[in-house]
């Protein structure tokens, strides 16, 4: 099956996650030569601490296929790209749902909800180097959900 990938916004991205990106109100800091986007996600993590980790992921192309979700349920999960490329976002409210694919604008990080089903760190340009604020703990965190056919993203219209 075929989705589109749809630009990323706030509003559609909302039900499962937070948009991170430099927009909307600010505070003027360092002498005023820094804007402090304040407070854009909650870091949401149980029995556990925050953390902060470096990925280096392959970078893959559109049209993309993939048959593999996870999710976190003991925590959300940020991924803020340190390079200023676009990557592609995939999420479902559950394994039933069909996913939805978003692409984001280069200047635009994510931040998952706790237990929201998304697809893999999907870098559409190398160097896919992302930092990443997820929760530490020594108990288990992921689970997977594979699904019997691949769904195909495509590039938006």
């Amino acid at each position: 099956m075929h989705i589109p990938a749809t630009p990323l916004t706030a509003e559609a991205f909302a039900p499962f996650g937070d948009v991170l990106e430099a927009t909307g109100d600010f505070r003027l800091i360092n002498e005023g030569l820094c804007q402090r986007h304040h407070d854009r996600a909650l870091i949401d993590v149980t029995d556990a601490r925050p953390g902060i980790s470096i990925f280096l992921a392959q970078a893959r192309a559109l049209p993309y296929d993939f048959a593999l979700i996870e999710r976190h349920p003991e925590g959300s999960q940020a991924f803020i790209p340190m390079h200023q490329q676009p990557f592609l976002v995939i999420v479902s409210t559950s394994p039933a749902e069909i996913p939805r694919a978003f692409l984001t604008n280069g200047a635009q990080g994510i931040n998952l909800h706790r237990g929201v089903w998304h697809g893999v760190l999907t870098p559409l340009h190398a160097p896919g180097l992302f930092a990443v604020v997820d929760r530490i703990g020594t108990t288990p965190n992921l689970q997977e959900f594979r699904y019997p056919r691949p769904f195909t993203v495509r590039a938006p219209d």
